[in-house]
């Protein structure tokens, strides 16, 4: 019965989503509903003492990388970055070739640190513009989106900075750059899987007669109005100079030098931690530099990327500045609150009784810990909606036993690493992931129009974690 009610919640918490309504609101319901049917008398304390404090520790350790992130994002595109980074790939690839150009560009945005919720907001202007003259269909945009910023670049790649890649290193001791021969093998293996997908579902709505806007070519009143501001984002057609076109790629190629530079630097700088009693501050406790470093050089790195792209262009961003800040910071409150809130519900999830019966569960059947530990995270990171939030649970749980089992099968912690990252982004992205949803919103789409392609995405990052366990057993590659 335990587990059925884990189920149920989870199942409404899915359907709630796919119909498109807030999970803000409806996360905190359904976990508290699961609560009720255990037990009643639990759901208050639960709701103070779980969820809340859940929600508030994610917003508190990770709402300043969602704000920069969104900002960064921002003036990426208010600058002309993107806009000259989006006609340096349509000259390599085509403007026919509209999925890989966009799959290419948010590639390259989320493997410079821009934040996973925030590239939808700067790269929807030029997949809308692009995928309108090519007469491709809107509703193929999340996925295609999906593919080049939730997946590979996500958790695969060796040296990405985004969380998912950061969290497994203070349990593993490993870096960012950990098993790179493994993530660009996983990195590989989506990208082709994904790109022949949606060339197949393009291919397919062609020969069908369906366009941008549908198959009468009238459009919904969101396409129309997504038109007019892409219309207006849409890249100049004035050409660049090379010049110009290469200082484009300046900001995205500081965050990453940087990102790698505070890494190293931050650790020196604190040899010991921080630790507030010796300035009479007792009560804020000790700043353990394992679980901050990965957050704080991220955090900086977007600083030094905000400011090269004021610099970039100064007058183009000021004449927008406070419109396009203000949108930028609302949409990180967006993002930044689903998944807070999807922590929350994951949190109280993991508290119930049928929580530790899939858990135990797992643990019991599989024994190799590279699968059991891609299992576990990839059914955690379900259950929560959240990459983080699973992987999280996952190595708190479950981290002293991983570390001890991959010692005793002679397995590089560094393997572990790369397993659990490519986990987290496996099937975390069901309805009720916060990016999911924030991609669905700023394409003006639903998930019952979209979301399939994302899903399909999904199997390829799920089947691309089994699939690097595989190549590392049979050839031992790191």
């Amino acid at each position: 019965m335990d587990l059925v009610i884990i189920i149920l919640a989870l199942g409404l918490l899915m359907l709630i989503a796919y119909r498109g309504f807030s999970v803000i609101l409806f996360a905190p319901l359904c976990a508290l509903l699961a609560v009720i049917l255990t037990e009643p008398s639990y759901a208050l304390p639960f709701f103070s003492n779980i969820f809340m404090e859940k929600m508030v520790g994610f917003i508190k350790n990770y709402f300043p990388v969602f704000l920069l992130g969104a900002v960064f994002g921002k003036l990426v595109e208010m600058s002309g970055i993107a806009e000259s980074i989006a006609k340096t790939i349509i000259n390599l690839v085509g403007r026919k070739r509209a999925i890989l150009a966009i799959v290419l560009m948010c590639a390259i945005l989320t493997y410079s640190g821009v934040s996973l919720f925030v590239v939808a907001f700067a790269v929807y202007p030029f997949a809308a513009n692009l995928f309108r003259e090519a007469n491709i269909p809107k509703r193929l945009i999340p996925g295609t989106i999906a593919l080049g910023a939730l997946s590979f670049t996500m958790d695969a790649m060796p040296g990405t900075p985004q969380i998912q890649n950061v969290i497994p290193t203070s349990f593993f001791k490993t870096d960012i750059y950990a098993a790179p021969i493994l993530g660009i093998i996983g990195s590989l293996f989506v990208l082709c899987l994904g790109l022949l997908y949606l060339e197949r579902r393009r291919k397919k709505a062609q020969s069908a007669g369906e366009g941008y806007f549908g198959f009468n070519g009238a459009g919904e009143e969101t396409a129309v109005a997504a038109e007019t501001v892409n219309m207006s984002a849409a890249p100049s057609t004035n050409s660049a100079s090379i010049g110009r076109q290469v200082l484009a790629f300046v900001p995205l190629i500081l965050v990453g030098v940087a990102n790698k530079f505070f890494t190293i630097s931050i650790p020196k700088w604190y040899p010991q931690g921080f630790d507030f009693s010796k300035l009479g501050l007792e009560a804020f406790g000790k700043v353990d530099l394992a679980t901050v470093t990965g957050i704080w050089s991220v955090e900086l790195a977007l600083v030094l990327g905000i400011l090269t792209a004021l610099a970039y262009d100064w007058k183009r961003v000021t004449s927008g500045f406070q419109q396009g800040i203000n949108a930028s910071i609302g949409g990180a409150l967006l993002a930044a609150m689903n998944t807070g809130s999807e922590y929350g519900f994951g949190g109280v999830i993991a508290s119930l009784p049928g929580f530790a019966t899939v858990r135990d569960s797992i643990s019991h059947t599989f024994t190799n810990p590279l699968i059991n530990g891609a299992v576990t995270t990839n059914v955690l990171a379900g259950i929560t909606g959240s990459a983080s939030g699973g992987m999280g649970i996952a190595l708190s749980a479950m981290g002293g036993k991983y570390i001890q089992a991959i010692t005793q099968y002679n397995i590089p912690p560094e393997v572990m690493h790369r397993v659990v990252a490519m986990a987290s982004g496996g099937m975390d992205s069901l309805p009720h992931n916060g990016a999911v949803i924030t991609l669905l919103a700023v394409t003006g789409l639903t998930h019952k129009q979209a979301y399939g392609d994302i899903f399909a995405v999904t199997i390829f990052k799920t089947l691309a974690c089994f699939f690097v366990i595989l190549v590392y057993s049979l050839t031992g590659l790191v």
